[in-house]
């Protein structure tokens, strides 16, 4: 017995959900890609008094479309109040009693004030071979990479704030420093904003999926519970149900009789009748589907099911209960084999008694006809 209709139309879903988490994933390994992290090994090196000392460490990390490769050069911070390198006229200056040389120089801006790409293009249209740019006061050393323009052969660096500070304060105090900046480890940053997202819809998909399989299997054996339940009781309500084979000299043969009120034909000699609870009878086949669509006696509407101690809503349940009796019950005749034996009834004895009756009904006319001309005209 089929418990659950499947929708042809779920396959459909399932291809469309699945065309969508492949494109999310194919999106997501270019995301990946693309949100790779390397970090920087700087090596700061400045002279207090007659000591020059030096600083290794993994201290920043490369601009996105940064070039990857080694670079050393003086730490140049722009001249001025402001740091942050946003005027196209702004001009890099040397230490105090230290002329720059013609070597290689990098530039220390603060970030803000405008988008890095500025920064950078007026960094490296002044000369620049690097450009170092420390993070907003208040930030610690925290440090991100930074998304800007692709400018050859310019190194771009992203320091702490706090690192930052360090250097320029050295410069401003006349401390010559170089840095020797090298290309460090690489990072996958994997929680990226796409795959978070990819993460989640796909997490979604799945616990919808699987929410709705786990369900389903629970209301189909639910529903399989309840159809053997509905199964067994109504087995047994039917056998309450007593049968009958009509036979000649029966009451219900009487041509008075009454018909069956559900196909308006009379009974006849080896029917099969079923006798209700409220004792009106009807042909077996015809009563049977009725009970199970109405659940009433056809004449007085009595409550078959219930007076048998069967509890089953029939506005919601009649179809399955139709389907659930003929697989059962296959001696019953489903409402369409009805409607069928009703479109093409057999010939009645009745009628034909009817048709043997009024064939000697024109010669009776015919004589009466002829008597009258006989009176009309009477012999000499």
């Amino acid at each position: 017995m089929t418990l659950l209709k499947t929708c042809p139309c779920q396959n459909k879903i399932v291809s469309s959900w699945l065309m969508r988490l492949s494109f999310l994933w194919l999106l997501n390994q270019n995301c990946c890609r693309a949100s790779a992290v390397w970090t920087a090994y700087m090596n700061i090196s400045f002279h207090v008094g007659n000591r020059m000392l030096s600083e290794l460490g993994e201290t920043g990390v490369f601009g996105r479309s940064s070039t990857l490769k080694r670079v050393t050069g003086l730490i140049m911070p722009p001249e001025g109040k402001s740091q942050n390198a946003c005027n196209p006229n702004t001009s890099f200056s040397s230490p105090r009693n230290s002329a720059r040389n013609s070597g290689p120089w990098l530039a220390l801006i603060e970030r803000g004030g405008c988008t890095f790409t500025q920064k950078i293009k007026v960094a490296t249209e002044k000369g620049a071979s690097g450009v170092i740019i420390y993070n907003f006061p208040g930030t610690g050393n925290q440090v991100f990479p930074m998304s800007h323009q692709v400018f050859e052969d310019t190194v771009v660096v992203m320091i702490g704030n706090l690192k930052g500070l360090e250097i320029l304060h050295l410069i401003q105090r006349g401390v010559r420093v170089t840095a020797m900046i090298a290309v460090g480890r690489k990072h996958i940053v994997w929680m990226n904003h796409y795959f978070v997202s990819f993460m989640i819809v796909t997490t979604a998909t799945i616990a919808y999926f699987v929410f709705y399989h786990i369900r389903r299997l629970w209301v189909a054996r639910i529903q399989h519970r309840r159809w053997q339940r509905l199964t067994t009781d109504l087995k047994k309500a039917f056998s309450q149900l007593q049968l009958r084979v009509l036979k000649e000299g029966d009451e219900e043969l009487n041509p008075n009789g009454d018909s069956c009120v559900v196909c308006f034909e009379p009974y006849k000699p080896n029917d099969i009748i079923r006798i209700l609870t409220c004792k009106h009878f009807f042909h077996k086949n015809c009563i049977d589907p009725w009970i199970l669509a109405h659940g009433t006696c056809p004449m007085c509407k009595c409550d078959v099911l219930k007076a048998l101690g069967i509890q089953v809503d029939i506005e919601d349940g009649a179809e399955s209960l139709q389907v659930l009796m003929s697989s059962e019950f296959p001696e019953t005749l489903s409402p369409r084999e009805e409607e069928a034996n009703r479109e093409a009834p057999p010939p009645r004895p009745a009628d034909k008694a009817a048709s043997v009756e009024e064939q000697p009904a024109a010669p009776a006319r015919d004589s009466q006809h002829h008597s009258v001309e006989k009176t009309a005209h009477p012999s000499p």
